[in-house]
């Protein structure tokens, strides 16, 4: 299969529902980080400068290395705390968030306009689709 470049597809209903459970999940957990990052840096900062891809691919490096470094006796703190403790502690650990590492990277103006083209009447363009013509 991955030899043939197929992709299967998620025809079965239940996959499909996972799937889109899943992405649920992960939406809530990045609006969650959002949330409290805004809580201490700022929510306009946060919707106009912080660029959600280095702040998923940050996540999802930082998360590989915790489920390898850290047990899981260390999470169970977390199970035990009430809505407001788990606010409190995300906004204490959003305050140590260096953004600049998250930053929007604008798309920058071209410096000079590309070269014109010259047409060469001895070397003309063929299309692809007129060389595999059958006629």
């Amino acid at each position: 299969m991955n030899f043939e470049g197929e992709i299967n597809t998620l025809s079965d209903p239940k996959a499909a529902l996972f799937s889109f459970s899943l992405a649920l999940v992960t939406y809530n957990i990045l609006a969650t980080v959002r949330a409290a990052l805004g809580g201490v840096h700022g929510v306009e900062k946060m919707n106009e400068e912080l660029s959600d891809f280095y702040m998923v691919d940050e996540m999802q490096g930082t998360y590989r290395g915790m489920m390898i470094a850290t047990p899981a006796e260390n999470w169970q703190p977390f199970g035990e705390m009430s809505l407001t403790e788990v606010a409190e502690r995300l906004k204490e650990l959003g305050a140590k968030v260096n953004l600049k590492r998250f930053l929007k990277q604008p798309r920058k103006k071209k410096k000079t306009p590309p070269p014109k083209r010259v047409k060469d009447p001895k070397h003309p363009h063929v299309s692809t689709a007129k060389l595999l013509s059958p006629g």
